[in-house]
């Protein structure tokens, strides 16, 4: 059964680009790895790294001073890393992230076949790797799942209950679901995220074009409409399968959002069930909680009043006094913070200057990042 799931796996859903965009080469002076026909930056580290599978697969890290959030990018289909190096360079720089991004086996320079549990096992490895040679912490990732790229990002999403966010780009609902619309999930299907999505208990940001040609509009709705903790999603009117990097609100809503979860700390994530629909939502989400530790410490004080009231009436009075002198201080103290708050907000920086989506948009023009017919030979040869 698992041979046959790993037929239909590669079937329907892989098509890496042949030959590949680029090479691996070896830096005489420092010694490190190098991607060809690109840029060299200090800030860029190339890595191989060996999966469960016994294939070795290549990623790249890049690094941002500023950061305080790493993402974990699963490129789409017909696509490697020689083609999405400058635009994952460009995303940390824009989105003030670390980002991590990899191939999966057979693509590129990684060894191997793709097929779905290989998928799982690459993504497995370049987590292990932010982990054990970053440092990078579970609750400060974001997974970000480009089309076939959202099944290996939502089976290790349900595998990490301190996750950040996730992101959805053009996302399936599962392999077979692409071709038909099918309303059961059958056994040999592939990357059933209709299933996982779910499970997932972490805020999920959507962004789907409403004329994807490959993927139909309809997988990043439903999706959306599944998920725990719905973020503002992205519907991209016009949006095609391959170009929503092109569009200026694609940039500047990944930032809203990031920034958003940013400020929401880990621990005070909205519980299974919730909704963070509004952009703002993080934030309230952090007010409440402020609200909800004000009744135990109202308990307290009244748990100090009643031991006042068997001393004498002076220190009683005083005491009162005193628990008003301290519930002032209090409620100041957060009228200070919910200014600073403001304050902060008030001198976010204001949105970069429309060449930034401009370059990133060339960079999708120039490396033609998928053939936009990759899943449909497939749906003709059925």
């Amino acid at each position: 059964m698992g041979t046959a799931t790993s037929s239909m796996a590669a079937k329907f859903a892989f098509f890496p680009p042949n030959p590949p965009s680029y090479t691996i080469t070896v830096d005489e002076a420092t010694g490190k790895l190098r991607i060809s026909d690109v840029q060299q930056k200090d800030d860029v580290d190339v890595l191989k790294l060996s999966t469960k599978k016994g294939n070795e697969i290549v990623a790249i890290y890049v690094k941002n001073p500023l950061a305080s959030l790493t993402v974990l990018y699963s490129h789409g289909n017909a696509a490697d890393l020689g083609q999405m190096y400058h635009i994952f360079t460009e995303l940390s720089l824009h989105l003030n992230v670390n980002l991590m991004g990899y191939d999966y086996s057979g693509y590129g320079q990684s060894s191997g076949k793709p097929s779905e549990q290989d998928t799982y096992a690459d993504i497995d490895a370049a987590y292990m790797c932010l982990e054990e040679t970053y440092g990078v912490k579970e609750e400060d990732v974001i997974l970000y799942g480009q089309s076939v790229g959202s099944g290996p990002t939502l089976e290790l999403a349900t595998r990490l209950s301190q996750l950040r966010a996730v992101i959805l780009h053009s996302p399936i609902l599962s392999g077979l679901r692409v071709m038909y619309p099918v309303k059961k999930t059958f056994w040999f299907d592939i990357y059933k995220n209709i299933d996982k999505i779910p499970l997932v208990n972490c805020p999920v940001l959507v962004i789907h074009g409403t004329e994807d040609e490959v993927v139909d509009f309809s997988h990043g709705k439903q999706l959306w409409e599944l998920c725990k903790e719905k973020y503002e999603p992205l519907w991209l009117k016009g949006g095609s399968h391959c170009n929503l990097e092109l569009y200026p609100e694609y940039l500047r809503h990944l930032r809203k959002f990031i920034s958003a979860i940013e400020k929401m700390p880990p621990h005070l994530r909205n519980g299974p069930g919730q909704s963070t629909d509004q952009p703002d939502q993080p934030s309230n989400t952090a007010d409440s909680n402020k609200e909800t530790s004000r009744p135990s410490t109202d308990q307290r004080d009244k748990a100090r009043a009643s031991t006042g009231q068997r001393e004498k009436s002076r220190l009683s009075t005083d005491s009162r006094d005193k628990g008003r002198a301290s519930t002032e201080r209090r409620e100041k103290s957060r009228k200070s913070i919910d200014r600073s708050a403001k304050a902060r907000n008030s001198t976010d920086q204001p949105e970069k200057a429309r060449n930034s989506f401009d370059r990133l948009g060339d960079m999708v023009r120039s490396v033609g990042l998928c053939n936009v017919d990759c899943l449909k030979p497939t749906a003709s040869e059925a």
